[in-house]
């Protein structure tokens, strides 16, 4: 499946109010070229009810779920509804699937075991009476083993809140054929103050979050970065913020360390849909 080299994740594509901006916004995106939507699992829901209203409203994108907890939608759904929407739209849709954390674990009634739940969650994709092919499928992956699992048994996977540094070593363990698609932050504004406290009031409860904690720390981060929101450092490491040619560097940096694709998420200190910031970043669909 080609995604082709840069993409839009965008919350805002599932939690807008308006469906009808939803459908007209992913319209336009699509004819700006990019090869992907994302959207996010967030707590749940109906996300393939909501990627259908993507697929519908475009021609040429893929619709990626980016990611879905396998704690919060069962296999045997996800395979029919990834099967019904092949049959409706073509195979545009993948699926990606997380292990989220040991909360939504428990809270499903499972034990927080990542490999095996995920091993076992994609048993059931294969299994299932219309299977999910492995190359419309991808994992979620932070640490070593997940993403060796991810490059075994899916197209690849998406990293969340890395940085080019990070893209390197997981293409190291990937080898070179996986998709290796890392989630890009991005905040379309020059002045620093501005850029970094727009993407500080984003990152903070993420870096408050354990699992993602423990992620940044695992690439180099002391706990005085992740401090009050994150320190200059982190936030300029995580987020490219800056006019376009300073965005097109971070998204150069991600694909000559290794990535196939590089999944734009456009932070705007205003509510909505980030219109404006999607059209200033039109330029590097390709």
């Amino acid at each position: 499946m080609n995604i082709g080299r840069v993409g839009i994740w965008s919350p805002e594509l599932r939690l807008h109010p308006d469906p009808v901006e939803i459908h007209e916004a992913a319209a336009e995106l699509d004819q700006h070229g990019w090869g992907a939507l994302w959207i996010p699992g967030l707590g749940g829901g109906d996300i393939l009810g909501d990627a259908e209203r993507l697929l519908r409203a475009t021609e040429n994108a893929t619709v990626v779920t980016g990611v879905l907890s396998i704690w919060r939608h069962t296999a045997e759904d996800m395979a029919a509804g990834h099967a019904r929407l092949s049959r409706d739209y073509g195979h545009r849709l993948l699926l990606g699937l997380g292990v989220s954390d040991s909360a939504a674990a428990h809270q499903a009634g499972g034990v927080y075991r990542p490999l095996g739940a995920l091993n076992a969650y994609l048993d059931q994709l294969d299994q299932a009476p219309e299977p999910v092919p492995a190359d419309e499928r991808l994992v979620a992956a932070m640490g070593p083993k997940l993403t060796e699992l991810a490059g075994r048994r899916s197209a690849g996977t998406h990293p969340f809140l890395v940085t080019p540094k990070f893209t390197a070593t997981a293409r190291e363990t990937l080898g070179a054929g996986p998709l290796l698609a890392p989630y890009q932050a991005v905040v379309v504004e020059s002045d620093p103050a501005r850029a970094r406290d727009t993407a500080r009031g984003f990152l903070a409860p993420f870096i408050g979050m354990g699992h993602y904690a423990n992620s940044l720390k695992r690439q180099g981060f002391t706990e005085e970065d992740l401090a009050h929101g994150g320190s200059d450092h982190l936030i300029d490491a995580v987020v490219a913020w800056g006019d376009l040619d300073a965005i097109d560097k971070r998204v150069r940096a991600h694909l000559d360390a290794g990535a196939t694709h590089v999944a734009l998420h456009a932070i705007s200190a205003d509510s909505g849909l980030p219109l404006a910031e999607w059209r200033a970043l039109a330029p590097l669909a390709r």
